[in-house]
């Protein structure tokens, strides 16, 4: 009995919540590469702000995925 609850545990190390972080930080990093390749005007703020919401959200996955899901 033990055995089969510890075995259910390990397979719900990943939730809902996860797979929307993923999918936040690949849509961050296409309007990044949106804002980067924009021709006449560049918006700095825009950038920038971009920028620290990719990183953010990229160590936010990198600490997810070492400290959870290879947990």
């Amino acid at each position: 009995m033990f055995l089969a609850e510890e075995a259910v545990q390990e397979v719900s190390k990943i939730g809902t919540f996860d797979w929307f972080m993923l999918a936040f930080t690949v849509l961050i990093a296409i309007g990044f590469v949106r804002l980067l390749s924009a021709r006449p005007k560049k918006n700095l703020f825009a950038i920038g702000f971009t920028a620290v919401s990719l990183g953010l959200f990229l160590l936010i996955d990198f600490i997810m995925i070492t400290k959870v899901w290879l947990a």
